[in-house]
Formats: structure tokens, sequence, C-alpha cells
């Protein structure tokens, strides 16, 4: 029972983050989107750098996200008694 708890508590302990860590997985997103969709918004005509292009891209992101989990098939379960559910969506 005891390397039970010991192998639960370093799983935990391995799945927290640090804030730098954090930090550095959005830059890394960051410099994804820019690179995905950063040529798209120059050949729409958006200067590189510029807040126009920025907002450009992210609007790509969110596009395309969008449109990746709206696709998704989409699970509801619910628990309860007569009167009172609990509904989860997934």
């Amino acid at each position: 029972m005891r390397a039970v708890w010991t192998i639960v508590c370093a799983l935990a302990l391995a799945a927290c983050a640090t804030p730098g860590e954090r930090a550095a997985q959005m830059q890394a997103d960051i410099d994804e989107m820019i690179q995905v969709y950063g040529p798209a918004c120059e050949k729409l005509g958006f200067q590189r750098g510029s807040d126009a292009w920025r907002d450009c891209v992210l609007r790509l992101d969110t596009r395309e996200e969008h449109r990746r989990y709206s696709s998704q098939p989409v699970s509801t379960s619910c628990i309860g008694h007569r009167g009172f559910f609990h509904c989860t969506t997934l």
C-alpha cells in the first residue's frame, strides 16, 4: 500500500508545472501559431508584426480551433433522481 501511495504522489508532483514551464509552453504555442498562420496573413495584405497582422493570426487560429472542436462528437450523461439531475456534456 505504501508503494502505491509513493507512486501516486510522484505522479501528482510530476504533473505539476512551474510558472516558468507554463510560460515556455505558451511561448511555444504562440510561435507555432505565427509559423502556421503568419504567412497567410501576409498574403492577405497585413504587414508582418503589425497589430492587424497579430489580430489576423489570432483570428485564424481561433477559427481553426473552433472548427476542430465543433466537429468532435458530443456525449451527455446525466445522474440523479426525479427532479434533481446533474448533466455533464463532453
